[in-house]
């Protein structure tokens, strides 16, 4: 037979994984014919998969059954740096709301996550945790005009709140007149479903609050800032569910 290219060895390696997740009864011979690859080749690329951690059990013999271990989805996850903070983050509100179903493992598995993570971002995971509030369900009246933000803006939000970078918005009040503003995103406070923007608005040169369903378009800038101490926004919370910014 013909060597494979690289191309088709990736191809193929993607589509044995694809197979062995799916859970059929398969063996060497079987993938082997499906492919048009010898035994040797199907062997070599079992290999490959193993060397990039996927659990690949074969059975001795040309015909041999293979399959992924019974504990293959429990294995190590890798995350990006991004996708670790979301998860911590995620788990630590979720257990702020003290649901009691499907919640009782939270903290273990908090704690085995962090446990594998660098100092660096473990610090940086406690930053934003730090930043963020959960209060109570948010109140009829909220809930009677609440539309779920754009994903675009959600994103821009994200971005500039994990960063600690300035983002311009344009904003209706509760009137429903639209401004533009840059603001500080220093905390998010979640009234599910709820969020808010805990934010110093360059416009009005004072701490504001920001309905995120209200935020209609969002732009990430590339100027810092530096956190202020939530008790600076004390007052600003006390009429948060009465009156709009």
């Amino acid at each position: 037979m013909p060597r494979s290219t690289t191309t088709e060895r990736m191809k193929r390696l993607e589509l044995i994984t694809a197979r062995l997740k799916s859970d059929e009864a398969l063996t060497v011979a079987g993938l082997s014919e499906e492919f048009g690859v010898s035994s040797r080749t199907l062997s070599r690329d079992i290999q490959i998969l193993r060397d990039q951690g996927l659990p690949v059990e074969a059975d001795r013999g040309r015909g041999g059954g293979i399959r992924l271990h019974s504990s293959w989805g429990i294995g190590r996850v890798n995350f990006s740096y991004s996708e670790a903070i979301d998860l911590l983050v995620s788990l630590a509100i979720a257990e702020q709301m003290k649901s009691p179903f499907f919640m009782a493992e939270l903290a273990p598995i908090r704690r085995k996550l962090l446990a594998s993570f660098s100092p660096r971002l473990k610090n940086d995971i406690s930053d934003i945790k730090s930043r963020i509030r959960v209060g109570e369900a948010a109140s009829p009246m909220v809930l009677s005009a609440f539309s779920a933000p754009a994903q675009t803006v959600v994103e821009e939000l994200h971005q500039a709140f994990v960063t600690r970078h300035l983002l311009e918005i344009s904003y209706r009040s509760i009137e429903g007149r639209t401004t533009q503003r840059l603001i500080e995103p220093h905390y998010l406070l979640l009234h599910s479903p709820v969020w808010y923007v805990l934010a110093f608005d360059h416009l009005r040169g004072s701490i504001r609050t920001f309905r995120c369903d209200r935020i209609e378009a969002a732009q990430l800038q590339d100027q810092r800032f530096k956190v202020i101490g939530i008790e600076q926004f004390d007052e600003t919370l006390k009429n948060l569910d009465v009156i709009g910014p």
